[in-house]
């Protein structure tokens, strides 16, 4: 059976002088400011869908990451992932990095760059973002 998640966003004005507001929800974490100023050049305390984007990304990969490593015997200890969402007004989202910092006991550099790999490749968000190219940084320690 799917789980669902629904967020919701109720946008006022046009896309250049309008704004709106992004709604979790099934987590009910909080209600969020966008507009195409916070989109396309300063941010000022709002969010856009690139960051989450980023956000949904990033969380996604560390469980992937993490289950990976686990299943293989080496369970981390822990993962800071941190994604980062290129956008280009009038081209839209021209790519994603992460970067993963990992504490895994008994896991050498080469292991984890091939874990990371592999959870990049498997990650449901990523697998779901497949017309986007993501890089990846991975370093242990």
């Amino acid at each position: 059976m799917s789980t669902l998640r629904v967020a919701h966003t109720v946008w006022d004005g046009t896309l250049l002088e309008g704004k709106g507001t992004v709604t979790f929800e099934t987590s009910e974490i909080g209600h969020y400011p966008v507009s195409w100023p916070s989109r396309a050049e300063q941010a000022n305390g709002m969010t856009s869908p690139e960051e989450l984007i980023a956000a949904a990304l990033s969380s996604c990969f560390s469980m992937a990451l993490s289950h990976g490593l686990t299943d293989a015997g080496t369970p981390p200890t822990q993962l800071a992932t941190r994604a980062t969402t290129a956008f280009r007004p009038g081209s839209g989202v021209t790519g994603i990095h992460l970067t993963v910092q990992g504490q895994v006991p008994g896991l050498d550099e080469k292991g984890f760059i091939a874990a990371a790999e592999e959870a990049r490749a498997n990650c449901p968000v990523r697998k779901a973002l497949a017309g986007t190219r993501v890089t990846l940084t991975a370093i242990l320690g």
